[in-house]
């Protein structure tokens, strides 16, 4: 009876930690749909508005969802307190600087390529969560996550011959350098929540950061934004505090290495917005790439029983 009753036991917690992992799978999709409105905002600025500028209005008017989700968890300004304030600045700096050089980035190349070159975070953050957080990760995660690896190689390489004109070749670096700094700045976000640091707290303290950085870039000169400048840059700043909470809360819910083939989602949306809202077709390649990445995806979501 004893054992019985400890299996069935057993079996109720491994229901509550498959539940959850949902829950957290469905906040990093939403978090990608959000991001990829926000991407919008930005790219439609164009360099009509300075870098830095964009940053700290960015980051400005993400604080607005921000204290408005901490005041509803009642978290508000009570949550902002902690005992790691060096970690905080550590986890900022690294996706202060990763938004400075996608917000560069996605003016060089169409917004579909510029996401999924961006996407390669989650291949470096599943490596990273292994070593650093010491993360299991099945091995049939790694062929899902090695297929979707393949299919950014499919995209890409054709993009990086000898033809690729300079405007483009900047655009994939600057890509690649963000998707690195953001596999670094989810894995301090990891740590952080390991540390039992609010969700609210990580996100304001990431948004004070870029704000202070962005605003650092005022020598340097600042513009006047017209009306719909100014919408574009609240609707960049609202949609990307709202990207940032929904992403946090995620890693409260499952394992880095479980959401992070699931980044490669936001993809559709990246080329759905690219099209309806700038006209960019995506060449043949990145339709190529797409069956690789989504195989990627639907190997990575398989349950995987211990034996």
């Amino acid at each position: 009876m004893r054992h019985r009753n400890q299996q069935l036991t057993q079996k109720k917690l491994l229901q509550l930690m498959s539940s959850g992992e949902n829950v957290g799978i469905l906040l990093r999709i939403l978090s990608g749909v959000v991001f990829a409105l926000m991407m919008v905002c930005v790219k439609a600025l164009g360099d009509s508005v300075p870098l830095g500028e964009v940053i700290f209005f960015r980051s400005a008017f993400a604080m607005i969802p921000l204290i408005i989700f901490m005041k509803i968890q009642r978290n508000f300004p009570n949550g902002l307190k902690t005992t790691h304030p060096m970690r905080h600045f550590k986890r900022s700096i690294f996706g202060a600087t990763a938004m400075f050089t996608l917000f560069a980035a996605i003016q060089f190349l169409p917004l579909a390529e510029a996401t999924m070159l961006y996407y390669l975070s989650p291949l470096m953050l599943v490596i990273l969560s292994a070593v650093y957080l010491g993360e299991q990760v099945p091995r049939v995660r790694w062929v899902g996550v090695g297929l979707g690896f393949c299919g950014v190689l499919v995209m890409t390489l054709p993009s990086m011959s000898g033809h690729t004109d300079k405007a483009a070749l900047w655009g994939a670096l600057l890509s690649l350098l963000t998707a690195l700094l953001t596999a670094v700045a989810l894995l301090q976000v990891r740590k952080l929540k390991q540390l039992n640091e609010s969700t609210g707290a990580i996100a304001f303290y990431f948004a004070l950061v870029s704000l202070l950085a962005g605003l650092l870039t005022l020598p340097l000169g600042w513009v006047m934004p017209s009306l719909k400048e100014i919408a574009l840059l609240v609707g960049a700043g609202i949609a990307g505090g709202i990207a940032h909470i929904f992403m946090t809360m995620s890693f409260s819910y499952a394992r880095a290495s479980v959401l992070a083939p699931y980044e490669y989602l936001a993809l559709p949306w990246a080329m759905l917005t690219g099209f309806i809202f700038f006209e960019e077709l995506p060449g043949f390649w990145f339709f190529a790439a797409m069956p690789l990445v989504f195989g990627g995806v639907i190997l990575s979501a398989l349950k995987v029983s211990k034996k």
